[in-house]
């Protein structure tokens, strides 16, 4: 897995995506109260980036990050491919911004009508960026990637906007057949010192967090048991 961050201006850019993230509260702190994820893990941090699209400067510079990352690491594609559901909006915006066709795909089929994975028309051959908003395991975002493979899309790369940054996501990426580069604006680190930074939390809450991402199964019983 690849953190799009090794340069200055990539490095403002994970900075800036940050501060965007906490402003709108899309992003909430809590070591004294974790949030509890679907999969039961206890989490001192909850994103929701679909907040994003209901701020249009925020979502407009947002974008432009996207484009930067694209350029930055020149990403070449055909079309953009939105993981259902959070990605699909911005997939719509790059596509439109970049004048490219977009699909989207479901981490599963349909279980109704023709029972589709991948909604719009990829043609065999053709490179395909994937676009997701959150990365949490990684394990959604791999299988729309196998659908769009198997479909005859290649794929090579996946951008997002936020990564938890967990071992199982980054195993999750290295281990999928021929790998998937994955680009994300920011990360879960940047996110933390951020927001220390800013006084969002305080030196001994911000060490208190940083542990969540390295043992994310046992930090909760660690700190609460």
């Amino acid at each position: 897995m690849e953190i799009y961050g090794e340069n200055m201006k990539s490095k403002n850019i994970m900075a800036e995506t940050a501060s965007i993230l906490l402003e709108i509260q899309a992003v909430k702190l809590n070591p004294a109260e974790p949030f509890t994820y679907a999969s039961g893990i206890r989490s001192p941090i909850y994103c929701d980036s679909r907040m994003i699209l209901s701020f249009p400067e925020k979502r407009a510079k947002i974008i432009s990050f996207f484009l930067e990352a694209i350029k930055q690491n020149n990403l070449q594609f055909d079309i953009v491919c939105g993981i259902a559901t959070a990605g699909i909006p911005h997939a719509a915006l790059i596509a439109e911004k970049l004048g490219k066709p977009m699909i989207y795909a479901r981490s599963e089929a349909k279980d109704h009508g023709r029972k589709n994975q991948i909604e719009g028309k990829l043609e065999k051959g053709q490179k395909v960026l994937m676009v997701e908003d959150l990365i949490s395991t990684g394990g959604s975002s791999i299988n729309a990637v196998n659908a769009v493979r198997e479909a005859g899309g290649i794929v090579e790369n996946c951008v997002a906007i936020f990564t938890y940054e967990m071992e199982k996501a980054k195993k999750a990426f290295s281990d999928v057949d021929n790998g998937c580069r994955l680009f994300t604006l920011s990360n879960f680190s940047a996110l933390v010192e951020t927001a220390a930074e800013s006084g969002y939390i305080t030196a001994e809450q911000k060490e208190i967090i940083l542990e969540w991402n390295k043992e994310p199964d046992i930090w909760y019983g660690k700190h609460f048991s």
